[in-house]
């Protein structure tokens, strides 16, 4: 009986670790990515799912019938990041957490990562916006190198920074 026991909770652990623990290889894009629109795209609701794609120097999303387009050299800064959130989610995961004795929060505990991809760009009058992109672990950073050569400007950590660059060389001032 004791064995059997420890085969059942070994199974339920594997279960959830193979929920928890997502595979970690880097996508190739080779058309549109299905991504959350979070918000910042002027006619795209917050929250809108869609695809987003890179073509003719614009950063294309789609979101039903309605379509947002940014231009690459528009874009001022480019930035990926990693991130995560709740893998089981909606109404099932309301509904978990009337669970007694707190086990609707251990649901919480359970997390899937996610790329996230923020945009900050001028629109034709010059005004400053930004959107904000979740997609797929591994897809940002490929959108974001599609982006950079055709015009779009980005920062990349490790660089010296213009600033940094006209400054001295560093020096330690010997106190006396």
């Amino acid at each position: 009986m004791t064995s059997r026991t420890t085969t059942v909770l070994v199974g339920v652990a594997s279960l959830f670790a193979g929920l928890v623990i997502p595979v970690g290889q880097a996508q190739q894009v080779s058309g549109p990515v299905k991504v959350v629109q979070i918000t910042g795209l002027a006619g795209v609701k917050d929250n809108a799912k869609g695809t987003l794609q890179v073509e003719n120097g614009r950063l294309h999303f789609v979101h039903g019938k309605a379509s947002s387009d940014v231009t690459a050299d528009s874009i001022q800064e480019v930035v990926t990041g990693a991130d995560s959130q709740r893998a089981v989610g909606g109404t099932l995961g309301m509904m978990s957490m009337a669970a007694p004795y707190g086990g609707g929060r251990v649901l919480s505990l359970f997390r899937t990562k996610i790329d996230t991809l923020t945009v900050q760009y001028r629109d034709a009058d010059g005004g400053l916006h930004g959107a904000i992109f979740t997609m797929p672990i591994g897809t940002a950073d490929v959108i974001k190198k599609e982006l950079v050569p055709q015009g779009a400007q980005t920062t990349a950590p490790g660089e010296p920074s213009p600033a940094a660059t006209s400054r001295t060389s560093p020096r330690r001032e010997q106190k006396q």
